[in-house]
């Protein structure tokens, strides 16, 4: 499931976004490294935490337990109305535009066949936990094992692109371009904390969620850095950051068309893997949180949770665009990993390197961030905030 989620679609729309805020070789390998850093550090301060708290609902449990039930009910909160319907959202969007390599699709097709992504995985796990897992690990073992033939023909059939040697080195990126690539990294390293939503459903939990956010996490890292080195081995730097699918231009480069076919069809995979995983670990938050009188009781049954959770991302796609969802994931995400690690070391009741770090780290990637577009962010912050006074209600009259 680590890495199953966490290689999603992402690592195939990313990289051009990435290279435009560092427009070197050197630097892109850097963002990447210290994305992968960062998330470790932050599965690191998860492991411990669920080693803590065993029990269904991840980051809900731990803000929960460590700093106040109100932190735990604005993480939820949040969860459904901006960062995990929206990674959802976006998930689909990303299938349904790679479904246009194949079949013509205008905007309103590719938001349809989006909406019908969502509904059809939803279904899928509102059969049950074991025949969403099952069809999760069939599509991680397929993506990886395609990312590393095309890691294959990279390094056995291709020869490189033509770099001009005469053109000076651009300058270094400033510190707020690099924060901003490594925030648009961590769109495609999300998910990591998702497994530990699943806690309650998971045989020896204390030994096995930990293991799996470690060797999950390092797996992944290899695998990014391979493939963007790969990418810009076979690609001029300009025509990564230019490429809207620079994985199917990577393979054209291999093997013509039928390479970029062949790629394109890999992101669609991977897309319906990340897709999945994400609608099998969200309506855990929710059923934890109805359990303890925080939502609706009738969300206490997983399949009500996972039919609401359908309705609103599908209600996000047909409104929304993909850069507004995968925006508002990142600074909301990240403001409550800040909180999750300052409950951690609250818990422990002292100062560590990982969480104290990590905590640093995520405050300085959401707020700039949140610089970048401080109308947009405004908005997804309010929705956040409009947490507290509902909050309180329910705790007073439940």
């Amino acid at each position: 499931m680590v890495v199953g989620i966490i290689i999603g679609a992402a690592i195939f729309v990313q990289p051009s976004e990435i290279n435009r805020h560092v427009p070197t070789v050197p630097g892109v390998l850097s963002v990447w490294i210290a994305a992968g850093i960062l998330t470790l550090c932050g599965a690191l301060v998860c492991a411990q935490l669920s080693a803590a708290f065993p029990r269904t609902g991840g980051v809900y449990v731990f803000l929960k337990e460590t700093l106040s039930p109100a932190f735990g009910f604005l993480w939820g909160w949040a969860m459904f109305w901006s960062a995990h319907s929206g990674i959802i959202a976006a998930s689909s969007v990303i299938l349904a535009r790679y479904v246009a390599w194949f079949i013509p699709l205008d905007d309103t097709g590719i938001r349809a066949v989006a909406i019908a992504g969502i509904v059809t995985f939803s279904f899928v796990n509102y059969l049950g936990v074991r025949q969403g897992s099952m069809l999760q690990t069939v599509v991680t073992i397929s993506k990886v094992v395609a990312i590393l033939i095309l890691l294959g023909m990279a390094a056995f059939l291709a020869t490189p692109a033509p770099h001009s040697p005469t053109a000076p080195p651009p300058p270094p990126a400033p510190f707020r371009e690099f924060v901003l690539a490594v925030s648009a990294a961590l769109f495609a390293f999300g998910g990591w904390h998702m497994v530990t939503y699943t806690a309650g459903e998971t045989r020896d939990p204390v030994r096995t969620i930990p293991r799996a956010l470690l060797i999950g996490t390092l797996t992944v890292t290899a695998l990014y850095v391979l493939l963007n080195a790969a990418y810009l081995y076979l690609l001029p730097i300009s025509r990564v950051i230019a490429s809207p699918r620079v994985a199917a231009d990577a393979a054209q480069a291999v093997a013509g068309p039928r390479g970029a076919s062949l790629i394109s069809a890999l992101v669609i995979l991977s897309a319906t893997g990340v897709l999945n995983g994400v609608i099998l670990a969200g309506p855990r938050t929710y059923y934890a949180m109805a359990r303890e009188g925080l939502a609706f009781r009738w969300l206490a049954s997983l399949r009500h949770a996972i039919v609401l959770q359908a309705l609103w991302s599908c209600i996000l796609v047909a409104t929304g665009t993909y850069r507004a969802l995968f925006t508002r994931v990142i600074y909301t995400e990240w403001l409550f990993f800040a909180l999750m690690a300052i409950g951690l070391m609250r818990l422990r009741g002292r100062l560590a390197f990982v969480p104290v770090t990590f905590a640093i780290a995520a405050v300085i990637v959401a707020a700039i961030q949140i610089a970048a577009d401080p109308m947009q962010a405004a908005t997804g912050l309010l929705i956040v905030v409009l947490g507290l006074p509902v909050y309180r209600y329910w705790h007073a009259h439940h």
